[in-house]
């Protein structure tokens, strides 16, 4: 059994954070100190195929719900909060739904339960069209995705992907030949009978369109007891774009 590769910060109520495609632990640092600060265990994840965590030739829900489960039993992990974002989100909804009885709180941050077109074929096209391991710095890096990437913040978002892998050798930690024919799955749904009854705080972006007010009836559906709520000023990076707001709408749920 591999183990997904992790940060833990802090003491206190276990809190278990899941990053969406492309990303890694690391975009969630700064609010991970934060609630580590304020009575929380964090354990920032890094799913198969994204960061430090083991790559595979497999990549669905199913086998990243495993992979969480694997890593709770591992640290012994009971009575957890759970805040995935995106393809995170997905994640975390669909361990919910299997295992409710490992979960104290689900908090889910702008993605909705229901199927997404690919959408990031773009992006994937530009990361393909660089050959990064010729490359030799960061600006370099910024200057072959500029070509076909013209927003800035999606830029830095992958930058912080490249890592030195040997002196003058530069790649991605994310493993984007698999990611690149798993856009499918990505897009998936959560089962269509799949419930969880407990607390659960789904966070959007008011600039975002993952979450819409059509999707309020089979959040709903899936999650009984589920709140809705809007940060203000943000799109689909609530968290980075906003991170006082969402701080305070999640730990207020976590804590209450």
């Amino acid at each position: 059994m591999q183990l997904l590769h992790s940060q833990i910060l802090g003491t206190g109520k276990p809190l278990l954070i899941l990053h969406g495609f492309l990303g890694m632990s690391d975009n969630w640092k700064t609010l991970g100190n934060s609630y580590a600060e304020n009575g929380f265990e964090v354990h920032l994840l890094d799913q198969r195929n994204h960061g430090k965590s083991f790559q595979s030739d497999i990549f669905n829900y199913d086998v990243l719900v495993e992979d969480v489960k694997n890593y709770m039993a591992h640290y012994n992990l009971e009575n957890t909060i759970l805040l995935g974002h995106s393809m995170g989100g997905k994640t975390a909804m669909q361990f919910a739904c299997s295992y409710p009885e490992k979960i104290a709180k689900l908090l889910i941050a702008d993605i909705a339960p229901k199927y997404y077109p690919p959408h990031h074929q773009s992006i994937l096209n530009a990361l393909n069209a660089i050959d990064v391991k010729s490359l030799d710095s960061r600006s370099d890096a910024d200057d072959a995705l500029k070509k076909h990437i013209k927003d800035f913040g999606i830029r830095q978002f992958l930058l912080k992907n490249l890592y030195w892998v040997e002196k003058g050798v530069l790649d991605f930690r994310f493993n984007l030949k698999v990611l690149s024919t798993k856009m499918e799955e990505v897009g998936e749904n959560i089962s269509s009978n799949a419930t969880y009854e407990g607390p659960c705080l789904f966070l959007r972006g008011d600039r975002s369109e993952y979450i819409t007010s059509e999707d309020q009836a089979l959040i709903k559906r899936h999650f009984p007891k589920a709140t809705i709520k809007t940060i203000e000023k943000a799109g689909h990076w609530l968290h980075a774009e906003n991170p006082e707001q969402f701080f305070d709408f999640s730990y207020n749920f976590m804590n209450s």
